[in-house]
Order: C-alpha cells, then structure tokens, then sequence
C-alpha cells in the first residue's frame, strides 16, 4: 500500500515501496536497502520497505532521488537509530551516465559513485563506496562487462562480473570465532543487505536464446579467497500463452570448511551447507 502524488516532473510516495540503486547486476554494494540474493532465480517481485520517496527530474534527463526508510528496532518501536536517509543523483555526461550517492544508514555513513560507459562493443559498469562504521571506514567495489553476439547461430548475451566485499573475510576462516571478530559482515548479512562472507568473488553468465521462448542461462559464482563456487543452469521457457516455466538447478562445489562447500558449524563434523538444490516454477498471467 503506497499514496503517491506526481508532477510532470516530480514524484513524492509514501508506504511500502521498492527501490533499487547501483549498476552492479548481480552483486549490489550501493543497493542496500533491500537487495535481491546474487543467486536468486525470481527477481519478478521485490519484498520493499516502509518509505518515504521522492523524485526530481530535470529536464536535461538527470534526475535526484531521495528515499527516508522508516523500520523498527528490536523492541518493535520506530526509531531513528535503524532507519535510512539517503540521496542519489543520475546524470548524464554524453554517452556516459553516473551516479552519486550519499547516505545515514542505521548508525553508518556512506558514500558511493558509479556509472556506465561503452567499451568496443560492451557496457563497462560499475559502483563504489566508502561505509563509515564505528570502527573502521570500508570500501567496497563491483566492476562488470556486458556483452552480446551471435554463436552458434543463437542470440548470446554475457556478464563477467567482478566484487570487492569489503566488510568479507579474505582468509577463507568462515568459523564461528571468526564470524564473531568481524561484527559488521555479520550484522548486514542478517539484516539481507549481503549475502557473500568472502572478500573477493567472480560471477560469469551468460544468457543463450535456444529459441524466442525458451532461454537457457549457466551461471557461475566464485569465491576467489576459498575457493569454492555455486554452478548455476536457469532455464526460461514462455511455452504457452500467458504461461511460464522457470525452473534452476544449483550445485555448490567446495571443500568443507568454504563458503559453498559448508561454513563450519561449531558442532564437530556438521557444517552449514546447501547441497544440490533444484527450482521450479509455474507461473500463469491472467
């Protein structure tokens, strides 16, 4: 439920909203208000947050935005102290467009820059930020190329992706102790802000048009400190009017002990692992 009132070039909401900043396409450092999982399958719909949006369009195509994100603290009362206010410009610079962001989020400040640029014939992209914590200031980073060809006599469409997740940690000690050192990491991976533990991680995919209705996409998410890795094929097939088929299997590759391969558990030979895990979904429009 939102109200919202719009201009020509003007829009202020209020209530629950979805809002998503940042040029990373699968790991989202300046999106941290309610980001998607990099290895989520249906992103059709997004949860949002309680908030208050505004926007401001100029007529030269750059545009402000400005978003307060109302939440409640642990005793279930609105305050201040866990809520966020922050403000984003979008400009253009010819054919390139950047963003820069500034942000009071929960008790941290952040700064964030990013934009688009073509190189060749590929998209670069990429977003940065600075997070003042209570204890330390962290830069984190996302970089990716985009590019799309014809192989195989098929439309092919690729992503290789690079994330510095600066609050992660780089030894690949993921233990109990370990996680307890490194409050901050811990803190956002609860509130669903991050969803990695490691420093370094590649992600490559690529989207392959078997044909107009059906698309076939292999993913591959790697941390690079582990190593170990989650192999991804998604399968999108538009097989009838108005009816969809999506459907993902997903094999976690690692030793014990790595991120994919099963975090240590604090019980002697139990880890926190997935396995192998198979999505589907059936979905009719009407």
């Amino acid at each position: 439920l939102y109200v919202d009132i719009t201009t020509t070039n003007a829009v202020a909401r209020f209530g629950r909203q979805a809002v998503s900043w940042g040029n990373g396409l699968i790991y989202t450092p300046m999106d941290f208000f309610n980001p998607f999982d990099p290895t989520a399958v249906d992103k059709e719909y997004k949860t949002g947050d309680d908030m208050v949006y505004g926007q401001y369009l100029r007529q030269n195509g750059d545009d402000l935005q400005a978003v307060w994100v109302i939440r409640r603290d642990a005793n279930g009362e609105v305050s201040s102290d866990v809520d966020s206010i922050a403000a984003k410009y979008h400009g253009f610079a010819g054919e390139r467009e950047y963003d820069v962001l500034v942000a009071q989020h929960f008790d941290d400040n952040v700064l964030g820059v990013g934009g688009i640029t073509n190189v060749g014939g590929a998209v670069w992209r990429g977003d940065i930020t600075l997070t003042d914590t209570d204890t330390d200031n962290v830069f984190s980073l996302v970089t990716s190329l985009t590019y799309s060809w014809i192989g195989w006599n098929r439309n092919i469409s690729g992503i290789l992706e690079y994330f510095y997740n600066g609050f992660g940690i780089d030894d690949g000690n993921y233990s109990p102790a370990a996680l307890a050192d490194n409050p901050d990491l811990v803190e956002r991976v609860v509130r669903g802000e991050l969803f990695t533990l490691g420093r370094h991680y590649i992600a490559a995919s690529a989207t392959i048009e078997i044909t107009p209705l059906w698309l076939l996409t292999p993913n591959a998410f790697i941390n690079l400190d582990d190593p170990s890795m989650l192999a991804q094929l998604v399968s999108a097939y538009d097989f009838k009017q108005d009816w969809h088929l999506l459907v993902a299997l997903g094999i976690p590759v690692g030793a014990p002990g790595t991120e994919f391969g099963g975090i240590e558990s604090g019980v002697p030979g139990k880890t926190f692992s997935t396995g192998l895990n198979l999505f589907a979904q059936l979905a009719w429009y009407f």
